[in-house]
């Protein structure tokens, strides 16, 4: 009943918005007024954020309350298959420029946890060690930005706690969450990034070296207890479950007229930490050509190829030899009209392990994509997949199409359907086998519908709601929701 309710509202709010929006003018439309002068708030926060030329600061606060049904167990047959969640993030930087090129920044952060149904989180047990808790989950504090950055007209270096992202907007697809065991409450890498831009080749080149360890308290010591803490907190916080060494070789050139043209080379070596990390070497190879041929329409074409090494489950499975690949594409329609309708058709394929290979592992490898890139529920349903990893996609193959609009100033509505698919008919790494058919390909139907709002700089707000109708990929053929309410506001 809240998946049909939420999804009503949704409906019901974007037909009023279009209703109002398209209503017949009673006059004409005056000319644009100027832009009004800074309020007496504006210019008070403008100047207390910035109390001396080489300093800046900010602050910002995200309270989400997330609802899932079957999202992890598959089947409502399981216990805590309902998760309801509160979570409230607050986050505080501050950035000093001491000399001209050179700027040092810092971000602290913090997420405790109301859980509203017993939770399924292992973190959060009580004293006897049994999970299924309710109420107030802590958590700890974290640097999740902590870096010096230096600057001249083509190149720039910045070491140390540091945000990256390679690809298309908020489309980013193998680097980007470097702490995937928090959600998205943090998604650093520690890590030394050189950027270089060639002007006259058009081309700009990013050498990356990294070193990610999977507790939290490792580099910098956290505010409250992120470690080991039996009973009620056996293995302690993990970001990762892995320790994870990297290099990342990007390469972008925008040579050709309304194109752009990527490639790179990315080595990642995984050292377990926790039971269900990996060893492995892991090497890709891939390019991303993105452009817009014409003024209606854009386009995002990408692939990559993996080889190496890994062992990754808990048990004794040997080393395996990896050959994998994975792609994705966008083709986008821009209408231009006065309500910025836009139409997708989206696709995407990640390789999935053959259980008849010996000595093999043809698993698509997603390396620092582990982020709801496309979902925010499917995520969750490679926990019984993949060794209790969240996010960790593979052997997967989606298609369809999606559209947006902005029914009124600071609102956007979107709408997306996916068709699902599973290459292989076996996940190698389920934790539970009996969840999945063995026998299917048909991953399911997938819906997302997102309402979106700016009341201003300072307040957003956004209702999300997304569905999956299980196929015969499962064993069962439950429905898969999950809907968030979020409030963010920022200073």
């Amino acid at each position: 009943m809240k998946a049909i309710a939420t999804l009503a509202i949704l409906s019901l709010t974007a037909v009023v918005l279009h209703a109002q929006t398209n209503a017949p003018a009673t006059k004409p439309a005056a000319a644009s007024p100027p832009p009004a002068p800074p309020s007496a708030f504006e210019k008070f926060t403008r100047d207390m954020k910035k109390p001396a030329p080489y300093l800046t600061w900010g602050a910002d606060l995200r309270i989400r309350n997330e609802y899932l049904n079957n999202a992890i167990t598959l089947t409502d047959a399981a216990v805590r298959h309902e998760q309801d969640v509160i979570r409230i993030r607050g986050r505080l930087w501050a950035t000093a420029t001491p000399v001209d090129g050179l700027s040092l920044n810092m971000r602290f952060s913090g997420e405790p946890r109301e859980w509203m149904k017993p939770s399924f989180s292992s973190n959060y047990r009580n004293q006897q060690g049994q999970v299924g808790k309710t109420g107030l989950e802590e958590r700890y504090g974290i640097f999740d930005l902590l870096n010096a950055k230096w600057t001249n007209s083509w190149v720039s270096i910045t070491g140390g706690r540091q945000d990256i992202m390679f690809g298309d907007f908020y489309d980013w697809w193998l680097v980007l969450d470097g702490t995937p065991g928090d959600g998205s409450w943090t998604f650093f890498l520690d890590s030394v990034r050189m950027s270089i831009d060639v002007s006259e080749m058009k081309t700009k080149f990013d050498i990356v070296a990294l070193y990610q360890n999977a507790r939290p308290d490792e580099w910098l010591p956290t505010l409250g207890t992120s470690g080991p803490n039996p009973p009620s907190n056996p293995a302690g916080y993990g970001l990762t479950e892995q320790n994870e060494a990297g290099a990342i070789f990007y390469a972008s050139n925008k040579s050709l007229k309304n194109t752009q043209i990527d490639g790179y080379f990315i080595y990642k070596g995984d050292y377990k930490e926790f039971a269900n990390g990996d060893n492995a070497d892991i090497y890709t190879v891939g390019a991303k050509v993105t452009g817009t041929p014409s003024k209606h329409w854009q386009y995002s074409v990408e692939g990559a190829y993996q080889l190496g090494s890994k062992e990754d489950r808990i048990g004794t499975i040997a080393e395996r030899d990896i050959s994998a690949y994975g792609g994705k594409l966008k083709a986008t329609y821009l209408l231009k009209d006065k309500l910025n309708n836009q139409v997708s058709l989206i696709g995407e394929f990640l390789s999935g392990d053959d259980p008849d290979t010996t000595g093999k592992d043809e698993m698509f490898d997603i390396l620092w994509g582990r982020w709801p890139r496309w979902s925010e529920l499917y995520i969750y349903s490679y926990v019984m997949e993949t060794s209790g990893k969240i996010a960790q996609l593979n052997n997967i193959g989606r298609i369809g199409p999606s559209w947006s609009m902005a029914p009124v100033k600071g609102m956007s509505l979107s709408v997306m359907y996916n068709a699902l698919f599973a290459p292989q008919e076996t996940p190698t790494r389920a934790m539970n086998p009996a969840l999945f058919s063995g026998d299917g390909n048909f991953r399911g139907h997938y819906l997302q519908t997102v309402l979106k709002h700016t009341f201003n700089k300072h307040l957003n707000a956004h209702l999300w709601a997304e569905f999956v109708w299980e196929g015969d990929y499962y064993a069962q053929r439950d429905m898969m929701s999950f809907l968030r309410g979020e409030v963010y506001l920022t200073w």
